[in-house]
Order: structure tokens, then sequence, then C-alpha cells
């Protein structure tokens, strides 16, 4: 690990020596600063003054590439006011972007917390990447994102664009790539707190610090939850085991940036966080923490370049309690994870209107289960069992864009080498004696990824687009060898399982008829083959398997309106997600994957009817699902209705009123055999706002 933060440090030092001044890119605000801090030295030079030197905090510009794929933003309006706090309902903003349970983070167990789009789902694991100012933040080991560490009012916005990726870290958007970024002085408040208390007993409270120091800046964020919870277990099946889904989670986060030349800058983050949460009975607790750190310099001259170090310590407990005698059956005591990568992108000069990037990134995480297995009858311990391995994956990559007039072309290939490192199953019993030895040898392979688009403007209104795509997702350590329970059913983990990949195309446009009125429109087609999911193989027992494929077609829809206060944002999606089945899996063929909705839609309307004053109502809908890949035990539709209002009162400060599931909704999260979760029923929050 000291090595490891050498060569992060000496990458971060080497950057002034690769970087010059200026840019060439597609003109962003990024680009205005740098040119005006150009004007600066110019002047500065006519008049024998210091030039002026202007960070940004962010990473390269985008793009034209980003106009040919299916993408849509998410504003820091739409993050701060979520009915529920949470940065996943915020994301909920994009109909089809989905978790594999409806579960939010505060009811859920964390390693359900994978996320994906376009209903390519099958199991828990994220399909989709998911970045923070560049760096990967799923867990190295499940793949499942740490909401709770993600505070919302930390953000500056979201970008979800859908379809697979060829880019940095491509290997892993698979169905897509999530875009968080975090927010700069330029929209924190020097000071900002909140604290606010629902029905239920539950408080949230977070504080904000942005600081100018010098020609750089510093931002700092905390933020606490915690709640008594509600059942989870419908009424008519409670027992006296039955325990609400209490929950207690913090996190705190700590991002600096300084420039290390006029046209260089360094940015370091850190993000620690801690996740306790009760599910379904008393003494089902689980945990998720972790530490991460990243290096990142940015250089914004003709070679532009983007070099990023980062390493993710992670760990996640579990205890499985038995549904029939309620007593500990499984306490998965830890699971130890480090994760380390990083990427360099350069971007030569080479004009004729092409922007070309180049580049290289890598990720590799190890870790380790260790649990512990008791009888329900007797409580002894019965099995020692510890597995664990490692994943990796270098890749290269090189992408083009070409702008003639109100056309874009643009172009990209990756080449993977992932390897799956040398893994292992240990069993014991309660004497310590040897009962299961699997031990599965290395493996690596080779996959070339591409994507390419286009888009031509007919006019002002109106962009036509296209889009075709090869992508790529390596299994994790969990699907590759971790069991699970969810008492009664055991699912088995599978060392053998091969890379999923994907093939996909799509079709759209984005209209604006008149001023204020946003219109996009996507019909896509996406096939995973070897797609991994849980596969039923009795009624008790599942194992995680690659299936022929899945595919996934379906029209994606978003409206934007904004007149004066007046403001509109929806979004449906409608997918038919089919499984292609054979041999051992033939059974499946034509079947639904498990926890895949058809219909997805979402609808926010704001209103400020003055200065500082905020009205919204938000309403989301996600069609039936079935629980698993048998379809056996539906999960019926849902429709939620959430609120939020924001007045002003003295002195910056300012009352909030939020509303979840306010028609009280019946939300099934799980159903087994009729054995039914629930989520979130309504719930009425009131606190108090300061600087944002």
């Amino acid at each position: 690990m000291k090595a490891y933060f050498l060569a992060a440090t000496s990458l971060c030092l080497a950057g002034p020596a690769l970087a010059q001044s200026g840019e060439r890119g597609v003109p962003g605000p990024e680009e205005r600063q740098v040119e005006e801090s150009g004007a600066d030295e110019s002047r500065a030079q006519e008049t024998g003054a210091a030039p002026t030197i202007v960070v940004i905090g962010e990473g390269l510009p985008d793009t034209p590439s980003v106009t040919a794929y299916a993408s849509r933003e998410i504003s820091r309006e739409q993050l701060v006011t979520a009915p529920s706090g949470r940065i996943e309902e915020a994301l909920g903003a994009v109909a089809g972007f989905q978790q594999f349970r409806r579960s939010d983070s505060r009811s859920s167990n964390p390693s359900a917390q994978g996320v994906t789009l376009r209903a390519l789902g099958g199991n828990a694991t994220s399909r989709a990447l998911v970045l923070l100012d560049g760096v990967p933040v799923a867990d190295p080991f499940f793949g499942y994102i740490p909401f709770t560490a993600l505070a919302p009012e930390r953000l500056k916005s979201i970008r979800v664009t859908r379809g697979g990726g060829a880019g940095p870290f491509g290997a892993g958007a698979l169905a897509g790539t999530i875009e968080l970024e975090s927010a700069g002085p330029e929209i924190l408040p020097p000071l900002g707190a909140s604290v606010a208390v629902n029905d239920r007993g539950g408080t949230e409270a977070s504080a904000l610090l942005a600081q100018e120091l010098g020609a750089g800046f510093v931002t700092v964020g905390g933020r606490w939850d915690r709640g008594p919870g509600f059942f989870t277990t419908p009424e008519d099946q409670r027992v006296p085991a039955s325990a609400r889904a209490a929950y207690e989670s913090w996190s705190l986060a700590l991002r600096g940036v300084a420039p290390l030349s006029d046209t260089l800058e360094l940015q370091a983050a850190g993000l620690v966080f801690d996740d306790q949460r009760t599910l379904r009975f008393e003494g089902a607790d689980s945990s998720a923490s972790g530490a991460d750190a990243s290096l990142r310099v940015v250089g914004r001259g003709p070679w532009a370049l983007d070099a990023l170090a980062y390493v993710h310590t992670r760990n996640f407990t579990n205890l499985v309690i038995s549904s029939t005698r309620f007593t500990r059956v499984l306490d998965q005591r830890n699971t130890p994870t480090t994760g380390i990568g990083g990427k360099l992108e350069l971007r030569p000069p080479v004009g004729g209107g092409n922007i070309l990037r180049v580049g290289a990134d890598y990720r590799r995480a190890e870790g380790e289960l260790q649990e512990d297995a008791y009888s329900a009858f007797s409580g002894a311990l019965t099995e020692t069992r510890r597995a664990g391995g490692s994943t990796s994956d270098i890749g290269l990559f090189v992408e083009n864009d070409w702008t003639s007039g109100p056309l874009v072309l643009t172009g990209g290939l990756r080449l993977d080498r992932t390897q799956i490192g040398d893994g292992f199953y240990i069993a014991r019993n309660a004497a310590r004696s040897l009962v299961t030895e699997e031990l599965t040898p290395a493996r690596s392979d080779w996959t070339l990824s591409w994507r390419a688009g286009a888009t031509y403007e007919l006019d002002e209104q109106l962009r036509l687009r296209a889009a075709a795509y090869r992508g790529l997702r390596l299994p994790t350590l969990n699907e590759l060898l971790r069991p699970f329970v969810v008492f009664p059913v055991v699912t088995q983990a599978n060392a053998a399982l091969e890379n999923e990949r994907l093939v996909g195309f799509e079709l759209g446009f984005d209209w604006s008829p008149v001023a204020g009125v946003e219109l996009a429109l996507t019909g896509f087609d996406n096939r995973v083959k070897d797609a991994i999911a849980n596969v039923t193989l009795s009624p008790n027992l599942r194992q995680r398997q690659n299936l022929p494929s899945i595919d996934a077609r379906g029209i994606e829809a978003g409206l934007r309106v904004e007149s004066g206060g007046l403001r509109f944002d929806g979004t449906l999606a409608y997918t038919d997600a089919q499984v292609v089945g054979d041999g051992p899996t033939l059974a499946l063929d034509g079947n639904r994957p498990s926890q895949t909705p058809r219909w997805a839609a979402a609808a926010t309307l704001t209103y400020e009817p003055a200065a500082d004053w905020l009205i919204s109502t938000t309403l989301r809908h996600v069609g039936a699902q079935f629980e698993s890949d048998v379809e056996t035990d539906r999960l019926p539709p849902a429709t939620t209705l959430g609120a939020y209002l924001q007045a002003p009162l003295a002195g910056g400060f300012a009352l909030v009123l939020r509303g979840e599931n306010l028609l009280d909704e019946r939300i099934v999260t799980r159903n087994s055999g009729g054995d039914i979760d629930l989520g979130t029923p309504r719930t009425v929050w009131a606190g108090l706002r300061y600087g944002f």
C-alpha cells in the first residue's frame, strides 16, 4: 500500500511536465474560465502584475460525443429537494434507473444497492458505472453503491448516460454511466447546515463548509442520519421477533483543489463513512463502512491531461436470522476489501475539427469473506468459512470526435485485459477439521469493446442522434465467491462465471420546439451475453449463473418545460426485457429477468412563487416485477407521491417540509412465497436549513 501511495504521488508530481498552456475542445464553462485566465496573464505581462490563476475543481471539459448518447442531467435543485433527502430518489428522476430492490438505503441490505439502467438486471450487482469526480465509487467486493455516503447537498449535478461505455473505466459501464460532480465554493455557501426530524422520530443533520484558500479552495461536508425506522413486515405477518428497519449512518467528505501552474491543478479528496441497519428481525444487523482517497491532476493545455489515482478500503458485516426459529444462523462477521485504481487520459492537439482522447486505466479489487454458520436449533457453531480472491482490469482506450458544421461523428475503441486471481473457499467444522476446500486457478481474458455515434442538427430546435456500442463487465468477487442467505433461500456463488458482454444500438432525437420546452426520445435494443443472474435450482436454492443472454428493447422519453417560476421535469421508460435460455436454462427462455419492470415513470412539478420560496411535488411509478427468474411471486406496481416546501425565514434560515409516499402506497419490495417485505410508508419531515 505504501508503494501505491508513492506511485500516486509520483503521478501527480509528473503532471506539470506534461501540461502546457491553452486548450482545444468544446466550449464550456471550464474553457471560458481558462480563457479568462489567459487574458489575465496577457494583461499581467503588459502591466507587470502577477497573472490570476483560476482553478475549476472539475475534470476536462465534455467532448461532442456526449450529444450522441442518451443522457440526462439532474440539477442541484432536484438533488437537494428530493422528498426523502436521499440521492437514490434523486436518481429516480431518470426513469429506468433501478436498484435491485425498491427499498432505499435506510431499509435494504447494503449488498442489494447495485444500480442498473434499461432493465438489464438479474442480480444485485451494479451494471452501470458510477463516478464521483471521475472516481469509481462501487464497492470493490460487492459492486454496490454506498448511497448513504453520497450526500446530495455536496453535489453540483449528476449526468446519467444510458448505453455501453468505452472510455475511461468503461469496462464497468455495461448499462451506462452515472457521473456525480461535486459542488465547489461557486455553489456551496461558506457555511451551511440543515437539521430535520420525521414523524417516527428519525433525524438527519448535515453541515457544509466551503472556503477559498489562496488560488484554490477546500470543501468539507458531514452528514448524520438515524431513525427507529418502520416495520418492513406486514402487520399480519409480524411475530414477537419482528423489528423495525432501524438505521444509523454518518459520512465525512473532504475535498481540496490547488493550482500547480496557470494551467494545471491538483484535486485531492477523502471520504469516510459508516452505515448500520437492522432488517426484519431483532438481531438481523448489517453494516457497511469505508475510507476512500483520491488524487487527480487536470491539465488544460494543448496537451490536456487527466491523471487520477485512488484507493478504497471497505468492510461489510451481516447477521442472518432464521425466519422460523428467529435465532442466528449465519454471521458474516468480516469482509475486508481493498480496491485501487487510476487512469491517465491525454488529448493531443490534432486539429482539423477533431478532439482525440487516448489513455489507459487500471482497477484491482481483493477481498475476503469470513463467516460462521450456527445451528438454528441449538445455536451452536457448526461451520467456519473463508473465501477470497482478486479481480483486475487494465484497459487501453482511444476515442475521437469530429465536428463539421451541424454533423458530429464519434468513435472509440477499448481493449481490456481482465483477470480473476487465485480464489479459494475453505470450510471447517466446529472442531476446526476441514470440511470443504475449493481452489480456483487464476484466469484472464482479452476483450475489445467499441462505441460509435453521430448527431446532426437539422436546425436550432432539432437534433438527431444514433449510436451503437459493445460493452463489458467483469464479475464481482461477491458473485464469484460469496454465497448468501435470505432465509430460507440460499444463493450459491459460482467461481466459473464468465464476463458479461453487451451489444446494442439506439436512435433518438432532442427537440426544443419553443423556448423553455425540451423533448427527448430514444429507442434502443440491447443484448447482454452471458448475463449473470440468480438462477433457481429448487424452491430454496439458487446459484449465480451465466445466461445465454438478456435482451432488452424499449423507448425512453424525457420532457422539460419551464415558464416563469414554474418547471416540469418528466421521464418515461418502457422496456421489454426477456431472458434467452438454452440448455440448463431453457426453462427460463422468454421470461422477464427478476426485479425488472416494464414501465417506469417519474415527474416533478416545481413552483417558485417568490424569492427563496420553492414548492415541488414528485410522482414516481414502477411497474410490476417478479421476485425470481421463474416468474413467481409477483411484486405489484407502485405509485408514490412526494412533496417539498421551502419557505424563507429571517437571518438566512429557511423552513423545510418534506413528505414521502404521501398517499401511503403499499410498496412490496420482496415476495418469497408470500413472505413479504414493504418499502417506506407515509413519512413527514420538518426541519431548518441555513445557507443553501
